[in-house]
């Protein structure tokens, strides 16, 4: 029931080539509803933020230079993601940064991140029902439309909150879940339901004569009958 859906800045492509995540944002999630128990963290990744990342991000060397390193907030961090389905929009490009970053401490205990959080990519859940199409975070907010006019530089909780918007929607919003709501109701209705005053009804009670015109009539009835009718 708990979802987080994630989002990470990085220093360039491959962390195998000494690249570092700089930044990272999470959404809470409960019973598909924002809890507001978000996650943001900035890291001091270690090395320069090449000038073609500041450009799409806007996260500069100056900017990292008193943040903490990874270590000094991996545990707060996996505290905060272990036990969640994690929702990510291409995790195997964030998940690769997160599991490399763990693998490069000195007492890695964690392990891998989906040791401990089960992971859901949105990229193929967009194509697989958006098949051949483009399916960017840009494309997806447009597709269904969600506004996205706040994202001029790629930030990961800003990333996070649109992407937590659009998985939302992507996958049947709150307003479906509603109506399957009282769908389920309207189809199970019990003759208790029926049985229940309703408001602005006039009740129109028989007559002594009515009554006793009614009670002739079933022991005419009974008359056919094993039984005398009693009602």
């Amino acid at each position: 029931m708990r979802q987080i859906v994630l989002d990470t800045e990085t220093t360039g492509f491959d962390p195998k080539n000494g690249d570092k995540i700089i930044e990272i944002g999470a959404v809470e999630l409960y019973k598909r509803k924002p809890t507001q128990n978000n996650y943001h963290q900035y890291i001091q990744p270690e090395r320069d933020v090449p000038i073609d990342a500041i450009e799409v991000h806007g996260i500069t060397n100056e900017f990292l230079m008193d943040k903490p390193v990874f270590a000094d907030i991996v545990e707060a961090f996996m505290g905060y993601v272990a036990g969640a389905e994690i929702i990510i929009h291409n995790a195997p490009f964030d998940v690769g940064f997160i599991n490399h970053e763990l693998s490069q401490l000195s007492n890695n205990h964690w392990g891998k991140i989906e040791d401990h959080c089960t992971i859901t990519d949105s990229l193929k859940l967009a194509r697989k029902a958006y098949p051949g199409q483009r399916n960017s975070l840009d494309a997806l907010c447009k597709r269904l439309g969600i506004d996205n006019s706040n994202r001029t530089l790629h930030g990961a909780l800003l990333d996070s909150e649109i992407l937590a918007d659009v998985y939302l929607t992507m996958t049947g919003g709150q307003t479906d879940l509603a109506l399957a709501k009282v769908e389920t109701h309207q189809n199970t209705l019990t003759a208790a339901d029926f049985n229940k005053p309703r408001d602005g009804l006039k009740v129109i009670r028989a007559n002594a004569d009515e009554l006793a015109a009614h009670q002739d009539k079933l022991l005419e009835l009974s008359k056919h009958t094993d039984s005398t009718i009693t009602w």
